[in-house]
């Protein structure tokens, strides 16, 4: 189980796992890659209040971080509603998204997304799953989702979508395994959002602002789309080009949001 360093004095901030393994498992777990900064930890636990409270998580979903020291591990908070997670809720899962040795509590089910992006791409350090409701519609219909304004300009790249029936036939729609998960990672390619037919999205970022930043544009740029489509036509959207050079003036002062919605919340 995960155990945090309590002396404020002299030990280093984070969590480190115990050395027993899962009881009754008769598999050796991997051990915890060691402790995480305090303060990456503290904005884990900001991403999970932040997204709650601009509506892109509501009971369910879910934010996690690559573990810095050990990149084929990740932190994710255990089975909770965002709106409640704490640092003592964080856990550390391995390579094939399973808890690390000693961690008993109950994990989210779809913890798979996170652990098989993070294979799938060395790039991305932080994953955002929800069920954005204003972005549910495009991935069920022939309307593909564009970049609307500079702000969702990460959008232009394109925004694959992935259906499950593909290749798992009728499924309860749960990415629950690592096939699945392989599966949404290879369709995400190289973008920062994919859409999930008749599910939610996954959003991924450089830093864990980024991932937070994009989960809440692609949702505001979604409700955005489908009020625009109810004015006169043809609508302009951004090109690739426009869309590239808006993402990365805005990347220059991700701060600036990250700063707002972080005070908007409490964070232990």
């Amino acid at each position: 189980m995960l155990q945090f360093w309590r002396c404020g004095c002299c030990a280093p901030s984070g969590f480190l796992a115990t050395p027993a393994d899962a009881p009754g498992s008769g598999v050796q777990r991997p051990h915890s890659a060691g402790p995480v900064d305090a303060e990456l930890l503290g904005d884990l636990v900001a991403a999970n209040r932040i997204l709650a409270d601009q509506g892109v998580l509501d009971g369910y979903g879910h934010v996690s971080i690559r573990h810095p020291d050990k990149p084929d591990h990740f932190i994710l908070s255990r089975s909770l509603a965002p709106a409640l997670v704490r640092r003592a809720d964080l856990m550390e899962f391995a390579a094939d998204s399973e808890p690390v040795a000693g961690e008993t509590r109950l994990s989210y089910l779809e913890r798979y997304i996170h652990g098989e992006i993070y294979r799938a791409r060395p790039d991305v350090t932080a994953v955002v799953h929800s069920h954005s409701p204003s972005v549910i519609p495009f991935g069920i219909s022939r309307t593909p989702m564009r970049a609307l304004f500079h702000m969702s300009g990460f959008l232009a790249q394109g925004v694959p979508i992935f259906d499950i029936r593909e290749k798992f036939g009728f499924t309860d729609m749960l990415v629950s395994n690592n096939a699945m998960g392989a599966a949404l990672a290879e369709k995400l390619g190289d973008k920062p959002v994919a859409l999930m037919r008749g599910h939610g999205n996954v959003a991924v970022g450089r830093t864990i602002q980024e991932a937070v930043y994009r989960a809440v544009f692609t949702e505001e740029n979604a409700r955005m789309q489908r009020q625009a489509m109810g004015l006169d036509g043809p609508l302009i959207y951004l090109s690739p080009e426009e869309g590239a050079n808006a993402d990365a003036t805005v990347m220059k002062t991700i701060a600036r949001p990250w700063e707002l919605w972080k005070a908007r919340v409490t964070v232990e």
